[in-house]
């Protein structure tokens, strides 16, 4: 299949537009025409070879809302018309613990994320959602539920699961006290849903601006973690952070909010830190923990979870030839939304 995306050619993460093929339908693949396109901080970060070395031309997005148009001999649970969504994966073993777990994206044999990494099978390159179609594996591919809108869903698949995982892996529910450092992308997520499970949610922040936003959001409102006296007053305050900021920095002022056995997940920087510190975690019992999106079963959980709670992400809807001034505005920081490109400003005849 001939179609067209937004890809990056060297490692100045500038996207230009790219012709290319997708690969013919195996018997238990899905075709879909993509619709919208999240656009993820660690887009930003691979592009620009943060995390190593790229396979250029690279076609990134890993938020993907579209519709089926085909499917391979085998599929049994989607049929042309469909509305669907791509996530961080395409492939995996199948066939490991914890494939079987349902726990796909710690496969023991290396799960197959959605761009950059070699197919299993053909070995090309796979090209992710900042493209007009895409070719799945039927398991790797989820039902978007009727009563999600479409256009605001895509952070679900990214921002969505990489913070409802952890709090649900440590335990948020109904009267935990929950912190999020960071109130963009994963941040205004992180809120969101901790809210509907019922947390107490506090956002840390370096100063007050974003505390309207917090709390339209439903946090509580904000920590400024600037201000010394209102962290130590703070020490213990916490069951759970989800610590979302994407670039190296200190932990050191956010342990000691913890209560004992309380846990900081770090969902956004994946690189260097700067030198714990040990006492808070000795002398309380707290957690340092790291936690990588979720399962294919997890992921169609938590969109299901959205659609009952009635949970979108906050969203900018911008056309595929605004990508760049998209991760320009990544560059500059954190902002409490998400970019989603409609992919219907991007013809195959471009």
């Amino acid at each position: 299949m001939k179609t067209i995306g937004y890809a990056a050619k060297s490692s100045d993460a500038h996207m230009v537009p790219y012709h290319f093929e997708r690969r013919n339908l195996r018997d238990n693949d899905v075709s879909i025409e993509i619709l919208y396109s999240g656009v993820c901080h660690s887009d930003l970060h691979t592009v620009n070879g943060d995390w190593g070395d790229q396979p250029y031309p690279l076609v990134p997005g890993h938020e993907i809302i579209g519709k089926v148009i085909e499917v391979g001999q085998q599929v049994q649970n989607y049929q042309v018309g469909d509305h669907v969504a791509v996530g961080c994966m395409v492939d995996s073993c199948q066939t490991c613990d914890q494939c079987e777990n349902h726990e796909e994206q710690f496969c023991r044999n290396g799960m197959t994320p959605t761009y950059g990494a070699p197919d299993r099978v053909t070995g090309e390159i796979t090209q992710g959602g900042y493209s007009k179609h895409i070719v799945a594996r039927e398991e790797f591919v989820m039902r978007v539920p009727q009563s999600l809108d479409l256009a605001k869903t895509a952070p679900i698949l990214c921002a969505g699961i990489t913070t409802y995982t952890p709090l649900k892996k440590f335990g948020v529910k109904q009267g935990s006290r929950v912190g999020v450092i960071g109130l963009g992308g994963l941040g205004h997520m992180a809120v969101k849903l901790a809210v509907a499970m019922g947390a107490d949610v506090t956002v840390l922040s370096r100063s007050d601006a974003k505390e309207q936003e917090a709390k339209n959001l439903g946090a509580s409102g904000i920590l400024v973690s600037t201000d010394k006296e209102a962290m130590e007053s703070s020490a213990n305050a916490f069951d759970v952070i989800i610590d979302t900021v994407p670039v190296k920095h200190d932990l050191n002022p956010y342990t000691p909010l913890l209560d004992i056995d309380g846990t900081l997940v770090i969902v956004g920087q994946i690189g260097p830190m700067e030198e714990p510190m040990t006492a808070p975690l000795v002398l309380g019992r707290r957690r340092v923990a790291g936690s990588l999106i979720g399962g294919i079963k997890e992921t169609q959980e938590v969109l299901d979870f959205c659609a009952e709670h009635n949970i979108h992400p906050e969203c900018k809807m911008i056309r595929a030839d605004e990508v760049n001034d998209a991760f320009a505005h990544l560059e500059k920081g954190d902002i409490a939304h998400r970019f989603v490109i409609d992919m219907a400003t991007l013809s195959v005849e471009d």
